[in-house]
């Protein structure tokens, strides 16, 4: 079953894959791709065996540009992870591509060739400060290339109030930039907060303003609240709690079997 066809009726986990420095950035090591790639697949399989919904193959290159270009080589190496991981995966298992910061339509198009169904988008609408520069979403054009590809069955999470995404300029309400997101094309939103209150009121805006849009936590639970936040929202993206040795580490399936045991004892 889809992912987004079990939101609302089920809570929906995606554990976080974490690829380091890939081939095409400043600061790949050469010769580590067949490592990168090897974990990459561990990791997945054991949240594919932990029960977890899916995974978000996501690039941790350190250092980004602010717009649309990826490295065809950096591109060429997610979209063959996406599909060692689609293969090594049972066909129910969900896959999420992000290239960040915002190579929206790169990712799309790995999602669309190499097996995954979904994406998440740093900046689909506004426009985000980060440290490598100011982010500027383009929506038109992540709508164009999406339809140019038919890649509509490619869902869109996006990022509108997290540690990837605060909208820049005047503030708006969570739901707001929600509601925004979700008119130009967006199938689920992402928002999340280290205090545990200002994660909730952030689900609760997007309640009010944008009420059926399905709403993802993105990141900052762990075993010990995601009963609590899991409570309010439709799922998570979970990476840190999961992994050996913390943040980019080895996914471990007792970990996963864990999480998941908590999730499902939040449904009926």
């Amino acid at each position: 079953m889809r992912v987004f066809d079990t939101l609302g009726r089920r809570k929906v986990v995606l554990g976080m894959v974490h690829l380091r420095p890939l081939p095409g950035t400043p600061l790949y090591e050469e010769g580590s791709f067949p490592e990168i790639l090897d974990t990459a697949v561990e990791s997945a399989r054991a949240l594919d065996e932990g029960g977890a919904d899916g995974c978000l193959v996501q690039t941790v290159d350190r250092v980004y540009g602010t717009g649309e270009d990826s490295d065809p080589a950096r591109t060429t190496a997610i979209g063959l992870i996406t599909s060692a991981i689609a293969s090594a995966t049972r066909p129910d298992f969900q896959i999420g591509v992000q290239l960040m910061r915002n190579a929206l339509k790169a990712s799309l198009a790995v999602a669309k060739v190499a097996g995954g169904s979904y994406i998440r988008a740093g900046a689909l609408v506004g426009a985000t400060l980060t440290a490598h520069g100011l982010v500027q979403a383009d929506p038109l054009a992540v709508a164009e290339y999406r339809r140019k590809i038919n890649a509509r069955q490619v869902k869109v999470i996006a990022d509108v109030d997290s540690m990837h995404f605060t909208w820049f300029g005047e503030p708006k309400p969570t739901g707001e930039v929600a509601r925004a997101a979700m008119q130009v094309g967006a199938d689920a939103v992402a928002v999340g907060h280290p205090d545990e209150a200002t994660a909730l009121d952030m689900v609760a805006s997007v309640r009010r303003a944008a009420p059926g849009l399905p709403v993802i936590l993105a990141g900052y639970t762990d075993h010990g609240n995601a009963a609590r936040l899991l409570a309010a929202a439709d799922g998570a993206f979970v990476g840190t709690c999961l992994e050996v040795g913390g943040w980019g580490g080895r996914i471990d399936v007792e970990r996963v079997k864990a999480y998941m045991d908590i999730v499902r004892s939040l449904e009926p």
